[in-house]
């Protein structure tokens, strides 16, 4: 392959023809956000294109809405692409940041999600990832406490929708694309986003990358080498899983009795492989040890389950450990979820229970300013109360769920909103008096539940499903 620090048509062409069997005669697309890395890529891929009419080439992009200015970059893309004589195909998406979720990892879901969609049968989506991003990846999984699978940051090569995300310039630095961006005159686009030290991406590329690398030059060589080494030997945990899985497998279950025979590492090893082979979100390490330890050793007569947000729910009927994508039990009712609204107004609840929003309101019932920064919301456990007008008697909720007459399947799906052991909200129907927004306050908000949508039950006979 030709030297990691070059970058041009003819290096480039090394690379995929290496990723891509069949290149020049294949179906190529460029993950193009109108950066001076994506534009490298695509003025490289277009110049091959040129020469190999074989290889057919187009750019996708995607607007995740997130900046005013994102639409006049849509049009810029658009622009930049047409000088490279290369269509383009633009898809606006919305990001929404789930419970414990960054704004970041939201949009990084929602754009690969949409390229997915966007892919044709057998048709790879190129990256510009560099050496500089495949450093800053590890270390960001090694801040998180990431396993093996996390340190081997991006791979060269994943399955994507029906095609391929292929990153083929993992060993070139981003000195390299810009050099040759700049030699060809070319204009990108900035964005300011890139420099919101808010973001820990960013923050790494700005602060913490420069001070590394002025104390050992060849840091972001050596992280990217780390990261190779991670990805060997997450294979060969792969393998044995794989083989663990095999012995296991009960269908598409696996047998408890089995996995009791592994050491905890190996039952580990092999829980977390399947659940990502059957397309689950994989559980952080408290929930796996709680899986693979008390759920597992539970008695026959027990019917304990674990759920995770995003990930889904695991039984253990008839000594099978059994994992369901959609959990229709929720969680218990004292596993509260912490608030901070002022950072988030935006609130995802486990168990498929729908979202919390505080949306500003000139009309709200609520005063920002009554309000705790930091809230909890729960589930009800009987003895809730709150007074609903001011100078009224404190009222039972249950009462109030009576009188309103809300089903009983809908009562224990209601969101309640506390701060501490003070009980502040029944989802969006009642707010206690002490936060309820008067004549003279400033800031006012409206907290609204956007429910989940609702799945058929006993004697939903008219429902057609």
């Amino acid at each position: 392959m030709a030297s990691a620090a070059a970058f041009g048509p003819v290096p480039l062409a090394a690379r995929l023809a290496a990723l891509i069997g069949s290149f020049p005669d294949a179906r190529v697309a460029v993950a193009f956000s109108g950066g001076g890395d994506s534009l490298a890529l695509l003025a490289a891929l277009a110049a091959i294109a040129r020469r190999r009419p074989r290889l057919v080439l187009r750019a996708l992009h995607v607007d995740h809405g997130l900046d005013a200015a994102s639409r006049r970059w849509a049009r810029r893309c658009r622009a930049l692409a047409g000088a490279q004589r290369v269509p383009i195909a633009v898809r606006r998406v919305s990001v929404i940041a789930g419970h414990g979720e960054s704004l970041e990892a939201a949009a990084r879901t929602a754009r690969y999600a949409a390229f997915a969609r966007m892919l044709a049968p057998g048709e790879c989506l190129l990256t510009a990832h560099h050496l500089e991003d495949q450093a800053e990846t590890v270390l960001l999984q090694l801040l998180r406490g990431a396993g093996l699978a996390g340190l081997a940051a991006m791979p060269a090569r994943a399955l994507l929708g029906r095609g391929w995300l292929l990153r083929p310039l993992l060993d070139v630095p981003r000195a390299a694309l810009r050099d040759y961006a700049r030699r060809r005159r070319l204009e990108w686009i900035e964005d300011p986003m890139n420099g919101d030290l808010r973001f820990d991406r960013v923050f790494l590329r700005r602060e913490v990358l420069p001070r590394l690398l002025g104390r050992w030059p060849g840091a972001v060589r050596g992280l990217a080498r780390s990261a190779r080494h991670a990805a060997d030997a997450q294979r060969l945990l792969a393998g044995i899983a794989a083989t663990d899985q095999a012995a296991a497998a009960e269908g598409a279950d696996l047998s408890v009795a089995v996995l009791r025979r592994f050491t905890p590492d190996r039952r580990r090893n092999v829980v977390r492989y399947w659940i990502a082979q059957q397309g689950g979100r994989v559980p952080d390490a408290r929930r796996l040890a709680e899986i693979c330890g008390p759920l597992l050793a539970a008695r026959r007569d027990a019917r304990p389950s674990v759920w995770w947000e995003g990930g889904g729910v695991l039984r253990v009927p008839g000594q099978r450990l059994v994992w369901r994508r959609s959990p229709d039990v929720a969680p218990a009712a004292d596993d509260g979820v912490v608030w901070a609204w002022r950072e988030r107004s935006m609130l995802w609840l486990p168990g498929a229970r729908g979202r919390l929003e505080l949306r500003a309101d000139i009309h709200g019932d609520i005063d920002l300013a009554a309000l705790p920064a930091t809230l909890s919301v729960r589930w009800r456990r009987g003895g809730e109360r709150l007074r609903p007008r001011a100078g009224g008697p404190l009222r039972a909720v249950k009462q109030l769920l009576q009188e309103a007459r809300i089903a009983a399947w809908e009562r224990a799906a209601l969101p309640l909103v506390f701060a501490d052991s003070r009980l502040l909200a029944v989802a969006d129907r009642w707010t206690d008096a002490s936060v309820q927004a008067g004549e003279t306050a400033a800031a006012r908000a409206r907290l609204v539940w956007h429910r989940a949508p609702r799945r058929a039950r006993p004697g939903d006979a008219d429902l057609v499903t």
